[in-house]
């Protein structure tokens, strides 16, 4: 990634202490609508996946483009789909608006997603998912967080913004709010290409990730990338009777879990070869905040090797997320002649998800007991992302952080997978990409009573009014060859 340098940036008066009080000011007096919005948000149920209603998708991306229109600072706003990977079917509506720059300023492009995972079973809630919920300075629902409070802290921060430099900026600024992140991203690749004049950007802003904690902010500099896929194991032409066969055949569950086992050392580290770590250095983390933010149990030990952060943002790991076989309920004495795995693999930063899609396919089929008959299919990849931390934008993003926190920011990896990040990369290679976010380590995301922190919400939008007041003071960096 190329990065540029900035001939002048902190000298304009629109960047001293009376514009960011007066941001303080605009942020905190409007974080009421700001909740009311975002809870206007919430109660939609847009879960992206195939399965569920499409209509309601819909319904979200309307409800944002409303919002956008209601800042008068873009020149349009519209709904927009693109093709599945260049085929007939189309993905879900993602919003999209520009505001062209003048007067030799940058352009900033605003991303989040605004559609939802899942909510799961409503029996985990402590109250129902698409009801927002404020208790104890957090507001409960799913999307609160992830991402619809990405999508929010853009809306905010542009509304401060206006409000205390007035709407007629020289600053650029897209907005583009997907649809479908929560079902990967299927229609991104397309969406790109067919408007990449519209999205061009100089710094383009990732709001879907986390903070260190409620009293920290973070820049997200490092995300693992994703291998997905379906194994089918089957050992028989047709079920058995356990009780006449057992101890001479193999049934499929025997042998799935026999070969799953492979995938692990003793201690719970991968143990497949060819799949890489990177190497960078963690900041302190210990056994006892592991168990406060991830619910350890009790006497459950953690797993892997080396410092646990490296174990979570640096090395690969691998999950079995779903299994289809007969239900405890519905269980009989019978051995079952095929099961089917749903694998989540997390591929280590530096590394290509071809390749790391290829050692898991070639350890399975070598590892594969009794002879049982494997197939591998529903594939899906994702590749990791290092930001280049040399950029004028890092540096820009890290101190509008301070300002708004009063806490100096740490630099992080994430675990999880932002694979879309590699096609903005390409698409846009002189653009600096900063991945921000509102959610803390007991937001929860993906799972029953997600929630975001009311006083990361509001400084998050504070960051973000902060960085943009100072952008559109700045002018547009010149590139490096």
């Amino acid at each position: 990634m190329t990065t540029g340098t900035t001939t002048e940036s902190t000298q304009d008066p629109r960047n001293d202490q009376e514009v960011l009080d007066r941001l303080r000011e605009s942020v905190a007096g409007a974080l009421p609508s700001s909740i009311a919005d975002l809870s206007a948000l919430v109660r939609i149920p847009s879960v992206s996946w195939s399965a569920f209603d499409a209509a309601e998708v819909a319904r979200s991306a309307e409800a944002v483009a409303e919002l956008a229109r209601g800042l008068g600072v873009f020149d349009e706003v519209s709904v927009r789909r693109s093709a599945i990977d260049g085929g007939a079917e189309l993905g879900q509506p993602a919003v999209l608006a520009r505001r062209e720059p003048r007067n030799g300023r940058p352009t900033v492009l605003l991303y989040a997603h605004h559609d939802v995972q899942p909510p799961g079973n409503d029996d985990k809630w402590d109250s129902p998912p698409f009801e927002p919920t404020v208790r104890d300075g957090r507001i409960y629902g799913r999307g609160a967080a992830d991402d619809k409070a990405g999508v929010m802290s853009h809306i905010a921060a542009i509304r401060a913004v206006t409000e205390v430099l007035g709407s007629d900026l020289d600053l650029g600024i897209v907005l583009f709010i997907e649809g479908e992140e929560e079902f990967g991203s299927r229609s991104f690749g397309s969406f790109l290409e067919e408007h990449r004049d519209t999205l061009a950007a100089d710094v383009i802003v990732v709001a879907d990730s986390d903070n260190w904690d409620e009293r920290t902010p973070a820049l997200t500099i490092g995300l693992r990338g994703n291998v997905t896929f379906r194994l089918r194991v089957k050992t028989l032409d047709h079920a058995s009777h356990s009780g006449m066969l057992g101890g001479a055949v193999p049934d499929a569950m025997l042998a799935t879990v026999t070969l799953l086992a492979t995938l692990w050392d003793a201690d719970g580290s991968v143990a497949v070869d060819g799949l890489t770590s990177h190497d960078a250095v963690t900041p302190e983390f210990d056994e006892a905040q592991l168990r406060a933010e991830s619910g350890l149990s009790e006497g459950v030990s953690p797993i892997g090797r080396g410092s646990i952060l490296s174990r979570i943002w640096s090395q690969p790991a691998i999950t079995v997320t779903g299994i289809d076989a007969p239900s405890v309920a519905n269980a009989s004495n019978t051995l079952i002649p095929e099961v089917s795995v749903r694998i989540s693999a997390r591929i280590a930063p530096g590394q290509d998800p071809a390749e790391a899609y290829r050692a898991l396919e070639a350890h399975l089929l070598a590892n594969s007991p009794f002879g049982a008959q494997l197939t591998i299919d529903e594939v899906d990849q994702g590749s990791p992302f290092l930001v280049d931390t040399s950029g004028w934008a890092v540096a820009e993003a890290k101190r509008a952080m301070a300002d708004a926190w009063e806490v100096e920011p740490v630099e992080t990896g994430v675990g999880g997978s932002i694979p879309f990040i590699a096609d903005l990369v390409r698409v846009f290679p002189d653009a600096q990409i900063l991945v921000t976010g509102v959610e803390d380590p007991h937001s929860r995301a993906h799972s029953p009573n997600e929630s975001l922190h009311l006083g990361v919400f509001q400084k998050a939008i504070l960051t973000e009014a902060v960085l943009l007041a100072r952008l559109a003071a700045a002018p547009r960096p010149s590139s490096d060859a």
